[in-house]
């Protein structure tokens, strides 16, 4: 789980991923539901933005919380003492291909693969945590599904910055529409994969800033400056292309945006 993080760890981005959890929470949670007493792994779980998702809606579970950013766990830990101070949560710090021998009723990975140079590799190395019968949960976005209103070449241009720095990171940007054949080639059985669409325009308030300003727009602003530095933009192209995409928040713009949840069995 060592790659580049591409979004970097700073406080904007620690407030993009609590956006984008909190608007996003039903659409990318709803199914998922473990028993109380169920031992769960959390991978890459960052500053604890889904941590609190996974905590209140399955009340009871027992769950380790996995990241190789110690900053992102002290986060992590204070997001959960306040949101859900009764939880008890076992906090780890290491890569995934590092962890101890475990077996675990489920694994929750969401927002992982994107950054890892062999996600196949990654998920065998999960498989083995799991107990046999035990399931997997990926959620993953795909910036390739990006289609708003107003076009242009020039947002056009800044997205495909996100998608080529995510790339020479070693990443995948556009991971969303692998997430069955991942699951596959890993030795997962019975995989199912479906779309999470979110769609926003002026009708839905909550969701143009929730989702297009503050979680999608706020994205691709994150490598402004690693773009710019690679020559894959300049300041001014920037300027015009994050300024095309904020008329997609703007009344009469439109967006939508498409993630991957995949579950599969051990």
């Amino acid at each position: 789980m060592g790659t580049d993080y591409v979004h970097g760890y700073t406080d904007s981005e620690t407030r993009r991923l609590g956006d984008q959890a909190g608007t996003l929470a039903d659409l990318l949670h709803g199914g998922t539901q473990y028993a109380p007493g169920s031992r769960v792994l959390e991978v890459g779980c960052g500053v604890g933005a889904q941590t609190v998702q996974l905590l209140t809606r399955s009340p009871g579970i027992d769950l380790t919380a996995i990241d190789i950013s110690e900053a992102s766990l002290a986060q992590a830990k204070q997001r959960v003492a306040t949101t859900a101070p009764y939880a008890e949560v076992r906090w780890r710090h290491g890569d995934l291909h590092d962890l101890p021998a475990g077996e675990y009723d489920h694994l929750f990975v969401c927002f992982v693969l994107e950054h890892l140079p062999d996600p196949v590799e990654a998920l065998r190395t999960l498989r083995g945590q799991l107990r046999p019968g035990g399931t997997i949960t990926v959620v993953e976005g795909d910036h390739g599904t990006a289609v708003y209103h107003p076009r242009s070449a020039a947002a056009q241009a800044v997205i495909e910055c996100l998608n080529r720095s995510q790339a020479d990171a070693g990443g995948d940007a556009l991971i969303g529409r692998r997430v069955q054949p991942l699951l596959a080639d890993a030795g997962f059985l019975d995989v199912r994969t479906e779309p999470r669409t979110v769609y926003a325009d002026q009708t839905l308030p909550h969701l143009v800033d929730g989702f297009t300003r503050r979680t999608f727009i706020a994205m691709v602003g994150s490598v402004r400056d690693r773009s710019i530095a690679a020559g894959l933009s300049t300041p001014d192209a920037w300027a015009r292309g994050i300024r095309d995409l904020e008329r997609t928040a703007e009344p009469g713009g439109t967006f939508h945006y498409t993630f991957f949840k995949g579950v599969g069995v051990r």
